[in-house]
């Protein structure tokens, strides 16, 4: 049974739209504005994850922040390799979900899937609240609404990409520009300086710092290393949108890729030297790039633009996830693993269900963690490290299937890259079960599993719908229509008039109650419908209780069961309001039909709109 198929058997009503063409979609700079915001603002959570970790050594574990971080770019290489790679082998997107899926096998796929799913909804998180934490460094007086704040920028950035994913990266451009500038401009001039121009953003802080640990051991390294492949989030973010691209595709997004991994790089090295050079030292409620940024240019106009600058990408580097997650999103749908409105595209080519669905999960992530990046943090290591491991050993399969020319290299490359982001895994999970790393554990395997119901239940539906076979010729079947009735008007007519066209007799029903004034409407309408004589049956159904959907359901079923060989309908008719607040004014008696008819039989179910001209 093909996926196609089942796609054709199931699908909503709605159809999506045609291709707008290239207008839509992204060139290489917009793609690396779009979607490398995550990778970019990762610099201010990254380092300072690291810096937090060796802290318990003391001062003398904060000397390996720069060996640490050069571990970390030298992965971040391995891994722009290999999505240069993934990007040309999968460029219908998908990132490490395709690989695993080709070379991995389903299930493997859909781990890899249910990781990237996680990693896109923590990113946004993630994003949202560092960059609140970046404007709470500068004006300490907003800590205590950081939760609302948190809250009103994901409205925000949800609302600009529902405009498009082209509109958002058009807006993107400038921010990402004034941040990757201050940061290298903080980089160079600290370069510049032996000793920190200013401490005000950290005086009267309390430092977080060991007093009495001198002593490095191997764990420590590796959980520090762990954590700060948090900053490596978002490598994979454009090898899972290579479908937003302009033609050529593939070319761009390794451009872009390649753009991505040579700023990264270099950001991350650059403040990790500065780290060492001053000597800093991580303290509670000021972020390490805050800092940073005082010790190299001082608290004057300069320290609140880098402020301002890291609040407003990290903010918005959660569209690095509006961009990917909705496609990765509708090729779970494409292949029945989740519901197909996934799949469906709004007229600027966005995926709005997914748009909409990462932003109600995102909020929830957030008034969870109460608008606190470190309780995000151990999460989102766990998420990076497992889609990237997954992704690097897809790929060393990849290559022992294609043994082309220097194959056995880039096996080496992929295998070290999923020894190192694997062990990070374990790492992470290890050290940082009790702090929240068990949400991960427990999240991660019923979101595979929920991927494998909802397979379950479309190959169900395409077994019942005998999808793929071909059916028997149509033939005509005798009719009957039902119409819900409850009194005499223009809406009234109509319905009859259109059930003359659908069958081959109509019925009109009215269900009667037993109270004096219902027996006084029905006595009225019973000579009104005498006096009218439109040449249909008027049939009364009795009913003990104040119901209306059930007597109207029972009697299908009993007409039903009565003409054997005959096609039910019931025609609701129904008044379409000229304004959305005048359907509070309706007395829903459609709705409460059609729920009891749909529910109870298997009559053919039509809703007559009625305009009022």
């Amino acid at each position: 049974m093909s996926v196609p198929a089942i796609e054709q058997g199931t699908r909503p009503a709605v159809e999506e739209p045609p291709d707008t063409g290239d207008r839509h979609r992204l060139t290489t700079v917009t793609g690396l504005a779009a979607l490398s915001l995550d990778a970019m603002a990762s610099v201010a959570y990254g380092p300072e994850a690291i810096v937090l970790v060796l802290a318990a050594a003391g001062a003398h574990g904060l000397g390996f922040t720069l060996p640490v971080t050069l571990a970390i770019a030298a992965l971040l290489a391995v891994l722009v390799a290999s999505y240069r790679q993934v990007i040309a082998a999968f460029p219908d997107g998908g990132g490490s979900y395709a690989v695993a899926k080709a070379h991995l096998g389903r299930r493997t796929g859909l781990v890899a899937a249910g990781s990237l799913v996680l990693d896109y909804v923590l990113n946004v998180a993630m994003a949202v609240t560092a960059g609140v934490a970046a404007l709470t460094s500068a004006f300490p007086a907003l800590y205590g609404d950081r939760l609302w704040l948190c809250l009103a920028v994901l409205v925000l950035i949800t609302a600009v990409n529902l405009r498009g994913i082209v509109d958002s990266a058009r807006v993107f451009i400038a921010p990402t520009a004034v941040f990757v500038v201050s940061i290298l401009v903080l980089i160079t001039v600290g370069l510049c300086r032996s000793a920190p121009v200013s401490t005000a953003a950290s005086d009267g802080h309390a430092s977080v710092l060991a007093d009495d640990a001198t002593t490095v051991g191997a764990l420590l390294l590796l959980k520090a290393f762990a954590c700060g492949c948090s900053a490596l989030t978002g490598v994979e973010a454009i090898a899972n949108a290579v479908p937003s691209f302009r033609a050529p595709r593939a070319r761009r997004a390794q451009r872009a890729e390649v753009a991505l991994g040579a700023v990264l790089g270099v950001m991350l090295i650059g403040l990790s030297v500065l780290i060492s050079r001053f000597h800093l030292q991580p303290v509670e409620g000021v972020t390490v790039l805050a800092q940073l940024a005082d010790a190299s240019l001082g608290h004057n106009a300069a320290f609140y633009v880098i402020q301002f600058a890291t609040m407003i990408l990290l903010a918005l580097s959660a569209n690095t996830s509006f961009g990917g997650l909705p496609v990765l999103l509708k090729l779970l749908a494409r292949d029945n693993y989740l519901p197909h409105v996934f799949a469906l595209k709004a007229d600027r080519q966005v995926h709005r269900h997914g748009v909409l669905a990462l932003a109600a999960v995102s909020a929830a992530l957030l008034l969870f963690s109460g608008g606190n990046t470190n309780t995000l943090v151990p999460l989102f290591a766990i998420g990076v490290c497992v889609g990237f491991t997954i992704a690097q050993v897809g790929m060393v399969r990849h290559w022992r299937c294609e043994r082309d020319r220097g194959w056995r290299g880039r096996t080496v490359l992929n295998g070290l890259g999923a020894l190192l982001t694997g062990v990070s895994a374990v790492v992470v999970t290890a050290t940082r079960f009790q702090e929240g790393a068990w949400l991960i554990v427990i999240t991660l395997p019923l979101l595979v599993a929920a991927f494998e119901a909802v397979h379950r239940a479309y190959a169900r539906i395409g077994e019942r719908l005998a999808i793929g076979r071909v059916p028997e010729p149509p033939r005509r079947e005798r009719s009957v229509v039902v119409v819900p009735v409850a009194g005499l008007s223009r809406l009234t007519r109509d319905a009859l008039n259109a059930a003359a066209s659908l069958g081959d007799e109509v019925r009109a029903v009215t269900v009667c109650h037993p109270d004096a004034e219902d027996r006084a409407q029905t006595h009225a309408l019973e000579r009104a419908w005498a006096d009218w004589d439109p040449g249909v049956a008027l049939v009364l159904l009795a009913s003990e209780r104040r119901s209306l959907g059930h007597p109207i359901a029972a009697y299908v079923r009993e007409t039903a069961a009565a003409t054997p060989g005959t096609r039910v309908t019931v025609l609701i008719p129904e008044v379409e309001p000229e304004r959305w607040w005048q359907r509070l004014l309706q007395n829903q008696r459609g709705v409460v039909v059609a729920h009891a008819v749909r529910r109870e039989t298997d009559a053919v179910m039509c809703r007559l709109r009625f305009r009022p001209a």
